[in-house]
């Protein structure tokens, strides 16, 4: 289905989707593995665990960060598809990177992981019926559907990689 196929557009994670013209949403996960793949993963090496401004995340814990997010979405369109979610609960995505001790791992395993996940969050979306992609359920303050949240996954990957080039490569 299309991007267009999205109603209501949700507020919030609009600027997340967005970011991706009207294409399938299988397109989009396709999009998102290229771009992943001819990322200027060195540029980040080089970065290593400097920030941009203190307080702010390392380079791994925005990779852990896209992980965890893309997990949450994921399951928050699975329980609208299956009808077992309507009201999906809220994260601190703080508390979890000050948990997640993503500075403690490799960029290549972090890399390796987000492209095992994001083939298999691709394979889970392909899965869902018109009807299932459509599904409405709540996040935060949006009402979503498992097509919303699926350009939301990509587009949030997409906001962040914007994130990484703007801020962190002028570091070097």
């Amino acid at each position: 289905m299309k991007k267009t196929q999205i109603t209501p557009t949700p507020k919030y994670f609009d600027r997340y989707i967005n970011l991706y013209d009207d294409l399938e949403l299988d397109e989009a996960f396709q999009q998102s593995l290229d771009e992943f793949n001819t990322f200027d993963w060195e540029k980040c090496r080089q970065i290593g665990l400097q920030v941009y401004a203190p307080g702010k995340w390392t380079i791994p814990d925005v990779l852990q960060h896209l992980l965890d997010w893309e997990r949450i979405m994921t399951y928050r369109a699975l329980g609208f598809a299956r009808e077992i979610i309507v009201k999906a609960p809220g994260h601190d995505e703080d508390q979890m990177a000050l948990n997640a001790g993503a500075s403690r791992r490799s960029l290549e395993d972090l890399m390796q992981e987000t492209i095992i996940l994001r083939q298999s969050t691709r394979h889970f979306f392909n899965t869902l019926t018109e009807e299932q992609l459509l599904k409405p359920g709540i996040c935060w303050e949006a009402q979503m559907s498992p097509l919303a949240l699926g350009f939301t996954i990509v587009g949030h990957q997409r906001h962040h990689f914007k994130v990484i080039q703007e801020r962190y490569f002028p570091i070097l």
